[in-house]
């Protein structure tokens, strides 16, 4: 069937979707340490308390988010496939209160980085949260939950999906938000082009290549095409996420042992940006912009080049934590201003409504952007007796998303 045959389904108020508890939920759960045993057992008690959960759909699709929290990720694959053959809509189990905002967000069958996870953002707000699975090679259902705005949640499509994304996006009966046709502009190495040359901004050049060209690199000697000389350089498989096989290379021959150890056909080579201070520490933050207006959501600071919030030990350092929060306290009269410009040039290149940069500044003073993403992870897991300061900070971010709602809602 054409996605152009497609009649948009009938909105409905009285429709009940399963109610499952999310991946927000689970996820700070996991962050605290709970086992996948008892995720399982949170599952079951929800489903005995919610007469909505005791469907079958539900169960499994939470017991889907739970396997891949426990680093089971085909199972949880699996599962996840079980639930949507089911039905494609669920309720995410918020803690709204009456007459709340009504927001549909239209997402892609896939593991946990596949969409913008809003119910991280929705949770603390007075807002209902339905998800609407667009299966491939599947019309929508006839019927969907009425909503006062609609969210292009999918953080990446292939052509395809992206036709029938845009289409969907163009004749939505309510107000939408983040238009999928920028979602091309988000591949690291479009992003590397797009932003080349742009003052006061650096993005390292960043090419796709197959293992075919890095082979023949290791036997000829000869550059890759797009870079002058490509050591020292990063590399990652094509679709990975989160630093999964993310490796730094110095020579041919950390290439070559590399390669030696991977499975995978396509790979991103990027340029090795050296972002390291004068203490010889990296710092990397996590911007999210919202309206085009940017929020620091935390500030990572490791002695590795590979930053990650969740290895950088920010929890056993006061020092570093003191760090973070004055960068948040000084983040819009500093950091703000001094990449205004690198900002703006980015919203001018991708057009989403939500979306979110890892970013650092360079030794002179440019703003360093390592990727862009409308489904990174934005939330308030950090406990608050440690993170005191991150509480204001992230109400702040929540309360903007809430109140960009609320206006493309007309209310």
């Amino acid at each position: 069937m054409s996605f152009m045959d497609q009649v948009i389904p009938a909105l409905s108020d009285h429709l009940q979707p399963p109610r499952v508890l999310g991946t927000a939920i689970l996820s700070h759960l996991s962050y605290r340490g709970a086992t996948h045993e008892t995720l399982m057992e949170r599952i079951r008690q929800h489903a005995a308390t919610n007469p909505e959960a005791t469907e079958e759909a539900a169960w499994t699709y939470d017991a889907a988010i739970a396997a891949q929290l426990a680093f089971r990720r085909t199972e949880g694959l699996h599962l996840h496939d079980d639930a949507l053959a089911t039905t494609p809509m669920f309720r995410i189990a918020g803690n709204h209160g009456p007459a709340p905002l009504r927001l549909l967000a239209l997402v892609a069958p896939g593991d946990l980085m596949t969409n913008t996870p809003l119910d991280f953002l929705t949770n603390s707000l007075n807002i209902r949260l339905d998800l609407l699975y667009v299966r491939p090679d599947r019309a929508l259902p006839a019927v969907i939950p009425d909503h006062d705005v609609a969210f292009f949640a999918m953080g990446d499509a292939d052509p395809p999906a992206l036709a029938r994304l845009r289409w969907l996006h163009a004749v939505w009966p309510r107000p939408a938000l983040n238009n999928p046709r920028f979602l091309p502009a988000l591949a690291r190495d479009t992003l590397s082009r797009s932003l080349a040359g742009v003052p006061g901004l650096c993005s390292p050049q960043a090419v796709a290549v197959s293992r075919e060209t890095l082979d023949a690199h290791l036997r000829s000697g000869r550059p890759i095409e797009g870079f002058d000389t490509l050591y020292p350089c990063l590399i990652r498989p094509r679709a990975s996420h989160a630093g999964a096989g993310l490796s730094r290379l110095e020579n041919r021959t950390d290439l070559d042992d590399y390669l030696h150890v991977s499975f995978e056909r396509d790979f991103f080579v990027t340029a090795f940006e050296d972002y390291s201070g004068p203490d010889g520490l990296y710092r990397k933050s996590r911007v999210a912009f919202i309206d085009r207006q940017p929020f620091l959501c935390h500030m990572a600071i490791s002695s590795h080049w590979m930053v990650h919030y969740l290895n950088a030990d920010m929890a056993v350092s006061a020092e570093k934590r003191a760090e973070e929060a004055w960068a948040m306290a000084t983040f819009d009269n500093g950091f703000v201003r001094r990449h205004a410009a690198a900002f703006a040039a980015l919203h001018d290149r991708l057009g989403f409504d939500y979306y979110s940069i890892d970013c650092a500044e360079t030794r002179d003073g440019r703003l360093l952007v390592f990727e862009a993403d409308s489904a990174a992870i934005v939330h308030l897991m950090d406990p608050p007796d440690l993170f005191p300061y991150k509480q204001p900070q992230m109400h702040k971010v929540f309360a903007a998303f809430d109140a960009m709602l609320h206006r493309r809602a007309g209310f």
